[in-house]
Formats: C-alpha cells, structure tokens, sequence
C-alpha cells in the first residue's frame, strides 16, 4: 500500500474494510439495451448516416444496429470534439436518453462509450473519481477481507456494491439494498468501530491498589443500602484491589442512591485521599452535608467552589468535593478521582479531569457517575473502553403520574397547585424560555412571571444566566412554594418537599432530560406529579414517555427517537455517528460482530 498511502490518509482509510465501505454514489449502466427504452438511457451501436450543424446543435441521421432500424439523434452546444466524432460513415458505441418527437425515435445528447456491457462506478471522495476506482481495483479483493476476518457470504455483498452484476444493478434500481446486503453494510460498519475501541482500551498499572475496610461504615448507616447498592459497592471493591486502574462507569435512575456509592468509594480509598467533581455548587454542597453526615469521623471532607478560600491547605483532608473551580487548585496527592455527569462539563474541563488521573505511565483509579442511564447497545459497544454498572433499584419506591395537558385544562393545574401548596408542598414551573420570543409558540418566564406571583405567595424566579441561581434555589429549598424556572434545575437540587413539576414545551427537550426534570419530584416517597404542557394535539415520544418511570426504558426510547449520533455525543463526547447501523434496532448486529472479534482475536493468538 507504500505508494497510495498518501491517498488512504486522506480517505481516513486503516483497513480493507474500511475501504469497502466508501460505497459508489452512484452506477452507469454501460450493458446494450437490446430493446429500446422511452425515456430512459439506452446504450446502442450505431452506424452515422448523416449530420447536419446548425448554430445551436448538431442534427445526425442513425442506424441503430442493435436494433436493426433508424433513428434521430441531437446533441446540443456541440464543440469541435463531436463534430470530429460523428463523421458520416462511421461506427459508435453511444449513450443517450430516448424520446419519442413528431413521429420519430429520437437519442438525446448520445455520448461516445469506451467500453462496452461494462457498469461504470462512480465515487463521492475526497480524491478523484479515476483513482479510487482504481484503488477498489487494486485492494479490495476477496482474500484481503479474509484476512480481516470478514465471513465469505460479507465478502461477496461487498463486492458486489463495488463489482456489481447486471442482475445486482437492475435490482438495485427497482427495490434499492436487499436484506442480506444492508446487514452486511450495518456489520461491517459496527465492527470497525468497536477495532477503533479496541485500540483505545489500553490497561493502565495502578497508581496503588485501594483495600480501605467498608463493614463499620455499611453497619453505621441509619438505613439499608439497595441490593444494586451493594453489588455495585463490591464491584468497585474488587476494581481497587485490581493492579490495573479502574475505569468504571456508574448509572442510576435520579434517587437511586448513587452518593452512597460515592461515599463507600471513599472509605474504600481511605488512607489514601479522593476527589469528586461535580457540575453545580448546589450539587457540591448537597454531596459535602452527606459527607459529613455519614462518613466515619476520622475520614475529613472539605468542600471547594468558586467563592472558597485558595489559601486552604488541601493536603489536611480525605476526601476533596468541589465543582470545576477544582482545576484552578493545586491538588495533593490522588489516588481516585470521581466524575458526576462528566458530559456536563466542557471539552477543557473533561481533558483536564483525565490529566487528574494521569500519574506517569500509571493512573489512579476513576469513576464516573450519571444519573441519565445509557442504553444497552451503548453499553455494550463501549465495554471495552469502561466497565459498567447499574443501580436500578431505589430506596423507596417512586409514586409519579405524568400526564399531558393543554391550554383547556389549565384552570384544572391551578386547582391542583394550590392544593399541593396547601399541604405545605413545593411545585415548579419549567419554562422554555427566558425572554419573549417570535419564534416560539409559548410564553417565557418573563411573560409569565407575573401571573404566578399575583397569584401565589413565596415565589422564586431563576434561569441558566442569573447569577444568583444557587443563592435562590436555596433559598427556595427552605423557604420557597413555587419556582418559575429553565431547566437550569435539571441536576444537583434535593427539594423533599417538592411534588408537582410543570413541564412547557417538552416536545422542545430530550426524554433524558425529560426525565432528569421529573425526577426531582417526589424525592422522599411523597405522591408526585409531572405535567407536560403542550400544544401539540398529539405526539407518540410524550405518550410513550408518559407510559414509564425507569430511566433505562426512558433510555431506549429517547435513542429510538433521537439519532444515535446524539447519543454518542451525549456521554461519550465521540461525535461518532454511523450511516447504517442503527443503534436503536441493530442489537443482535451487534452482538454478533463482539463475538465474531472475540473469536477472531482467540485465532490470532
């Protein structure tokens, strides 16, 4: 490949698969039509009998061999090149569409064929079309794929799309991909990518092995940890004591109990010092009380925000909480590092995050936490890059009705919102928007405002850009009946006495976020309430939201509804999108292309 490497760089080509999945764009059907065909491409062999040039075209009397009879032919804004080419006399092979006009057969615009029942490939790439036909000439060949590992009945629908039959292509134009080749394509797309994570899924020697006792915390505790609790807790107990550094991803539905992991996680690393980041300083400071709340005393929690002290010495304390004003501190010594929604901070911070874990050619040990579950097909494409765990279990079971209303029904939700308010209950307002907007069919806080604080009593009012959010979402913790808000609230706010939130607009958000949102009600096993207030007459993605509860359903749906690529973005920041596989149906593709690579890498052994 020395001499066209050049070409493959620039096409992002590392394998003969990846080669075979540049498809043509396109095909040229270049076989003779044995049969003419109106209004459609023929190519026929004909003999010139006559021409004429007028100043706008160039008239020619046939004979069409093929089909042993006379014909018309014109070509339009003729230059020197046809004149020379259709001489009296002569004998083509030529290419035109043909028409039936005032009597006569007639070719449009025949163009001169070099070769002959022949199907011409035509490629959308980043080089020539000329060379990377002849790049597909020179590799793709049926025991380079072998040698990849790509099953004989893959190889030949490969070929196909590239050396198409006659019978291939007149299918193709009627039916488009059959079955059995689109499979192919979805295969050997997903297959690729998990050999690019393959290459990512490199093993790091520990920093040091983590064997910190839990009992007399777990025995401390003033409740029962869940059963996925207690898996998940062992699970990353046996990561710890591993000599490779623990790269592992811990999801659970919003209340599932996940600071408790974090805080088992600490006494676990204890002698040795933690760190976790989080998105918001509410969420710090929420994580920091449980820390001093639960955690054994001899274990010191400290907390680190923007507004906090740089002077403090950092290297007093166990356990270091803080949001991303952590970055701008001098860090002691670490041994695990814990991330809380990591997609939620920026490209920078996330870089910086992982240069925490960094120490020379060793790593120290780092969790992430998430409360919006990934789906499984997720999961299982990325198992090579991190380890997986679930917490799908909640302390308490959550009693939520979601339901979705409309303009006719709002005097019934002013009804229900003063009767939760007056049981001494917290609701929330999201709204779509801050300030007023063209565009959008809904009114903003700044619109809306107003009617509910002449309405009711206690009212907070927050969004993404006030700079005091955290002061009044506190503020309203304590304090507050009802909150005019964005989904600034989507994460890191505890409210037990919250009950009923009011979605605007949903059809505007994600089902995750969606979720995120109505799982801040109903925190400490009160009834809880989420409306979607919409003007939608119907929509199938809120009606199936409405059906569930369970963040790993809702997962599913929202990568049935959204594009995969989203998703991958979403937690996996790859931008990674794919042109066949769908993420949301193709999970048997999948799982057939992790074990034929399992199989393949024990051969190679």
């Amino acid at each position: 490949m020395n001499s066209d490497t050049k070409y493959f760089k620039k096409l992002g080509v590392n394998s003969f698969c990846d080669l075979a999945l540049l498809l043509p764009k396109s095909y040229e059907n270049n076989f003779i039509t044995k049969a003419p065909l109106l209004n459609q491409q023929n190519s026929i062999e004909v003999e010139v009998l006559n021409s004429h040039k007028s100043p706008k075209a160039l008239s020619l009397k046939l004979f069409c061999r093929t089909w042993n009879e006379k014909l018309n032919a014109i070509i339009f804004r003729p230059s020197a090149y046809h004149l020379a080419t259709f001489k009296v006399g002569i004998t083509l092979h030529v290419k035109g569409k043909l028409i039936y006009s005032q009597g006569f057969t007639q070719l449009q615009q025949p163009k001169v064929l070099k070769e002959i029942n022949t199907i011409n490939t035509k490629y959308k790439t980043s080089i020539p079309n000329a060379m990377m036909q002849k790049l597909i000439k020179k590799y793709l060949k049926e025991d380079n794929l072998k040698k990849e590992g790509v099953g004989v009945k893959d190889i030949q629908n490969l070929l196909l799309l590239h050396f198409p039959t006659l019978d291939f292509l007149t299918t193709f134009m009627k039916d488009g991909l059959s079955k059995d080749v689109l499979r192919t394509l979805k295969y050997i797309e997903i297959r690729q990518y998990l050999k690019s994570l393959e290459k990512k899924s490199l093993k790091f020697e520990a920093k040091s092995k983590l064997e910190g006792s839990i009992e007399s915390f777990v025995q401390s505790l003033p409740f029962e940890l869940t059963g996925d609790q207690k898996k998940v807790i062992k699970q990353i107990q046996d990561d710890f004591k591993s000599k490779y550094a623990t790269k592992r991803l811990i999801m659970g539905d919003v209340g599932c109990g996940k600071t408790m992991v974090i805080l088992a996680s600490v006494v676990m690393c204890h002698p040795k010092r933690a760190v976790l980041m989080v998105p918001t300083t509410v969420l710090a400071k929420q994580i920091y009380d449980e820390a001093l709340k639960f955690l054994p005393l001899h274990v010191k929690s400290t907390l680190v925000v923007q507004k906090s002290k740089k002077s403090d010495d950092l290297s007093k304390f166990d356990f270091i909480i803080g949001t991303h004003a952590l970055l701008f501190r001098e860090l002691p010594d670490i041994d695990l590092v814990m991330v809380d929604e990591q997609h939620r901070f920026g490209t920078k911070q996330r870089v910086a995050i992982s240069n925490l874990a960094k120490k020379g050619d060793k790593r120290v040990h780092f969790l992430q936490f998430s409360a919006t579950p990934i789906p499984r097909t997720l999961s299982m494409m990325h198992s090579s890059l991190v380890d997986f765990s679930y917490i799908k279990e909640l302390p308490y079971k959550k009693d939520i009705d979601t339901k979705i209303i409309r303009k006719t029904e709002f005097t019934k939700l002013l009804e229900h919102i003063k009767a939760e308010i007056e049981q001494n209950h917290q609701v929330i307002i999201v709204y779509p928007l801050v300030e007023e907007s063209e565009v959008i069919e809904y009114q903003s806080i700044e619109e809306g405002r107003s009617f509910w604080e002449r309405s009711f009593k206690n009212v907070y009012v927050t969004f993404g850009k006030d700079k005091n959010k955290e002061e009044i979402l506190q503020e309203f913790s304590e304090k507050g009946d009802l909150l005019i808000s964005t989904t600034v609230i989507e994460v890191g706010i505890s409210l037990p006495r919250l009950t009923t939130i009011v979605l605007v607009a949903p059809e505007r958000l994600g089902l995750a976020s969606l979720h995120q949102l109505r799982g801040r009600v109903s925190r400490n096993g009160l009834k809880g309430y989420c409306f979607l207030y919409t003007n939608l007459q119907k929509s199938k993605r809120l009606e199936d939201f409405c059906k569930t509860n369970s963040g790993f359903d809702i997962a599913e749906l929202d990568l049935k509804y959204r594009e995969g690529g989203d998703m991958l973005r979403g937690i996996f920041q790859s931008g990674k999108s794919f042109e066949w596989f769908d993420m949301s149906e193709d999970i048997e593709i999948l799982k057939e292309a992790k074990e034929n690579l399992k199989y393949n890498a024990i051969l190679s052994i």
